[in-house]
Order: C-alpha cells, then sequence, then structure tokens
C-alpha cells in the first residue's frame, strides 16, 4: 500500500511503504507526495525512489502514547494543517469495542505522546496525511449471517455532525474491527482501563504494524473459516470475468477474478487498510457516518477515504474487470450491501489461488523494531486477517524470495495481457498513474524495490515514463519469467538488514 503526504494509497519514505491506492480525497490537498517520485525510469532496472518529499518517516516502535485523553467535548473549529515532522497519531478506543453501544461510541483521533489534535495534525480535517477509519465485520455464529458497520471516527475535541447509527447486532455476534491509517503509525489507546483488553485488541508485537491494527480478528476468523468449510457460512466464489485476458504459462490465472491473495493485484504490503468511508463539515470539522441519509440531509459534506488494497480491488479493479466483490448489509446505512477488509479476506480464502500471496516476512509492517524479520510478528498479522501461518507449506508461495518471484512472475504478464482494458479504467491516485493500468505498473515497480527484490538476484520488470507531475504516463513491461539466483540472501525490503525502502 502507499504513504505520501499522505494521499490515500500512500507511501512512506525511509522505513515505509510501497505504491498504494489512493482515493481522490475531496479535501483540497495535493496526493501522492509521499508516494515518492521515480527518478531513474528509463534504461535498465534500476530504480531510485526520491524520499525529499516526504518528511520524517519513522520505522514502526512501541507506542509512546499518553493515557487516553478525556472524552470529546463541545465542537472545535478545525485544526491546523499538520506540523511537517509528526506523522503519528492515536486512535481513543471505546469501552466494550465489541458491542453496540461500542460500536456506534466515537473513537476519537488525537494527537501521540499527549499532543493535541491541533500540534500534531491528528484531525479528520487533516485527513488525507493523518485521518484513521475504523471497520467492523460482524459473524452471526447461529446462522452464519454476516454484516458491516463503520464506527465513526472524531477529532478530540469535537461532537459527531450526526449521532452514529446504534447497529442492532445478532445475539452471540462475533465482530472483528480493522483499523487504517493515512499516516504512519496509529497507536490504538484505551478510553477505559480495560478497553483494548476487552476488545482483543492487538496494535503490533513488540513494535506496531503501522498503519493498521486488529480487534478479535483472530476469533472471528477462527469461527468464520469452521463455519466455512462445515457449509454453514456461505462466501461466493469470486468467478471469472471474460473481460480478462488470460495469460500464457503455469502461472496464469485465467480469466478468473483477482482477490486480495492473488498476485495479479497484490503489492508490498498486502491486507491492510479499510474501505470505510466518512463525511466531512469541512467548516466545523465534524465527521459523520457515510449513509444515504446523512448524504442527503448534510449538503456540501467532503467524503473522506482510506487508501487500501481493499478499496482498489472493490471500488477500482473489480468494475474494470467486470467483476463483484462480496459485499454484506451495512448495519449502519439501513442494511445496504457494504464492501469490508474482512469480507474481502473471507472471499480470498474461499477462492484461494494455488500460488496464494499471503502477507510476507519483507514487509515492512512485520519487521521488528530493527527492521529485522520477524516470524511471530508476520504469524499475528496473518491470523488477524485469517491466513495460514508462516510455515514450509506457505512459503512456497510467500517466504520473501518466493514473495518476489511470484510477484515478477505472476502480476507482469497478468498486467500486460490485460493493458488495454487496464488503460480504460480511473487511476486511484492520479499523480501515481494517469489510468488504472499505469497506476499499477508503477505501483509494482515501488513494491519490487520496497520489498527488496533486487537482493535476490531478480530484476525489475517494469519501467515508466513520467509527466511533469511525476505521474506514470506510460509502462513498458518485461514478461520474460525469472528466477532467483540469490535465493538465501539475508535482510527485509531494501537489503542490509536496516529495513530501508520505502
Amino acid at each position: 500500500m502507499l504513504s505520501g503526504h499522505r494521499s490515500a494509497w500512500r507511501r512512506r519514505g525511509g522505513n515505509s511503504r510501497a505504491a498504494r491506492i489512493a482515493v481522490p480525497l475531496a479535501i483540497p490537498m495535493a496526493l501522492g507526495l509521499t508516494l515518492g517520485i521515480i527518478l531513474a525510469v528509463s534504461g535498465g532496472n534500476t530504480t531510485h525512489i526520491d524520499q525529499s518529499a516526504l518528511g520524517a518517516a519513522a520505522s514502526p516502535s512501541g507506542s509512546g502514547s499518553a493515557p487516553a485523553p478525556s472524552a470529546a467535548a463541545p465542537a472545535a473549529a478545525p485544526a491546523a494543517a499538520a506540523p511537517a515532522a509528526n506523522v503519528n497519531c492515536d486512535i481513543i478506543v471505546p469501552a466494550n469495542p465489541l458491542s453496540a453501544q461500542g460500536l456506534a461510541t466515537p473513537y476519537q483521533l488525537t494527537g501521540p505522546n499527549g499532543m493535541t489534535p491541533a500540534a500534531s495534525g491528528c484531525t479528520m480535517t487533516n485527513a488525507v496525511n493523518l485521518g484513521a477509519f475504523v471497520q467492523a465485520t460482524i459473524l452471526n455464529p447461529r446462522t452464519g449471517a454476516l454484516s458491516v458497520y463503520n464506527p465513526l471516527v472524531i477529532t478530540q475535541g469535537t461532537t459527531p455532525t450526526v449521532a452514529p447509527v446504534v447497529p442492532r447486532l445478532p445475539r452471540n455476534a462475533i465482530v472483528t474491527i480493522d483499523f487504517g491509517f493515512n499516516g504512519t503509525n496509529l497507536f490504538q489507546v484505551g478510553a477505559t482501563p480495560n478497553a483494548l483488553a476487552q476488545g482483543n485488541c492487538v496494535n503490533g508485537l513488540g513494535s506496531v504494524f503501522g498503519q493498521v491494527s486488529f480487534c478479535n480478528g483472530i476469533n472471528f476468523f477462527r469461527t468464520a473459516l469452521r463455519m466455512m468449510h462445515r457449509g454453514r457460512l456461505f462466501v461466493p466464489s469470486a468467478g471469472t470475468s471474460a473481460k480478462i485476458v488470460p495469460t500464457a504459462g503455469a502461472l496464469g490465472t485465467g480469466n478468473a477474478c483477482p482477490t486480495v491473495r492473488s498476485f495479479d493485484m497484490v503489492d508490498q504490503d498486502q491486507s491492510d487498510n479499510v474501505t470505510t468511508k466518512y463525511l466531512l463539515n469541512p467548516t466545523t470539522g465534524q465527521t459523520a457516518q457515510d449513509t444515504a441519509a446523512n448524504t442527503a440531509n448534510l449538503a456540501g459534506s467532503q467524503v473522506l477515504f482510506n487508501g487500501s488494497d481493499n478499496a482498489l480491488i472493490s471500488g477500482f479493479l473489480d468494475p474494470t474487470l467486470g467483476c463483484t466483490p462480496f459485499t454484506a448489509p451495512d448495519l449502519g446505512n439501513n442494511n445496504a450491501p457494504a464492501t469490508s477488509q474482512a469480507l474481502n479476506e473471507l472471499l480470498a480464502a474461499r477462492n484461494q489461488p494455488r500460488i496464494a500471496a499471503l502477507v510476507p516476512e519483507n514487509d515492512q509492517m512485520v519487521l521488528d523494531a530493527n527492521g529485522q524479520l520477524d516470524p511471530a510478528k508476520t504469524n499475528l498479522y496473518r491470523a488477524e486477517v485469517g491466513q495460514p501461518p508462516v510455515s514450509a507449506r506457505t512459503d512456497r508461495t510467500s517466504s520473501p524470495v518466493n514473495y518476489c518471484q511470484n510477484l515478477v512472475n505472476i502480476q507482469t504478464p497478468f498486467l500486460a495481457a490485460n493493458q488495454a482494458l487496464l488503460a480504460t479504467g480511473q487511476s486511484p491516485v492520479p499523480l501515481v498513474g494517469d489510468t488504472l493500468f499505469t497506476f499499477m505498473a508503477n505501483r509494482l515497480l515501488m513494491s519490487f524495490t520496497n520489498l527488496g527484490c533486487q537482493n535476490f538476484g531478480l530484476k525489475n520488470p517494469v519501467t515508466v515514463v513520467l509527466n511533469g507531475a511525476g505521474a506514470a504516463i506510460s509502462a513498458t513491461l518485461n514478461t520474460t519469467p525469472q528466477t532467483a539466483t540469490n535465493p538465501n540472501a539475508v535482510g527485509p525490503a531494501g537489503g542490509g538488514g536496516n529495513g530501508g525502502g520505502a
């Protein structure tokens, strides 16, 4: 996924992450500055990502958050823009977050280490840089029915524009909560001493994951996958599309619609961030849930997005490729069909390809505090999104070297075969690529570098040409199959064991 001057489809500098998607936010700020500018775009396979415009981007670290701030006060005026040096925020998790009342209680965004929202830039008016987003997926353990609810995030010191809808949960509901962030590190803070424990909330292991965190994902997916395998929870086929041009060779996926575990579409840090949207009153800085009623009643509101692989596939790839995302009723929006991160993972598990992309150990989110590979942290992350742990079996597709090799040998031919179709699709971030095709190609180029794939003796298969604004306007793809010549290289993304890369 990407971080930037933080747009949604972010890319970070330093210990940051590869190009992600960014839905154009309505807030009038330049998108994609944190995505990096590709300087060397022609000749050979050497790519240099200029980090100079990205500002400080520390690697994930332990939370230095102060105790939970007090409850929200009356509405305040919008905060000033974020200081350039701050890229981290705290999110205050309400008591009993898995309950109906907990879901309907607004989460509060504030600065880290006791900083105020105004001093830190951690405000929802600054969502393009430091916005936080929360998403819940609910399982009825008796019937197997699934539903979605998007808890509201407000800036600490404000109140909601409209009070959130209190969802009606099934009896003994099993809820998973996913967090997304448009900055670098989002730290969970409990509104009460027991809030995080009540929600089985996980922020990382030894160091934070970074932009994402979870509550109760392990319990949700353990039950959901068991019910799915027993035929008690229906998850549809991902389907096929006659629009998709099959790729040749043993690694081709035919015309199957991609999922978030398909090498056709993954990047350096798959399975993160959410599809939640909020409405913003730009005058008061207040937010509301993105519902049909609120949209109709709140004239002049702006829509806030979280950049994510989940939004990329549901909002951009599926419509262009002729595929259909997995949806469930939104309990906060009159049961209208809604997507979610957890639904995408269930769809991927139900339709897992033979060569499955699972969160790799050289993903920046799962490195330890020193930038080293951390199998335990990787396993915790995978468990929170319903993926199997690191093992000899999963390493066949998703060890650091095999993830890189499959990214090159599967995604490159897919993009090449479907170039004409993808070129008709809207770019999630016009400052990364001017069409969906150039965006995906530039994203693959960045992911290769940020995962340190060159350390394994592989060559970047993408060359792009940029316009004056730094956006890819054309891309050349080398589809020649590659085999790693240095499969035992040591060190995560960027090589050298220091997590350098993006």
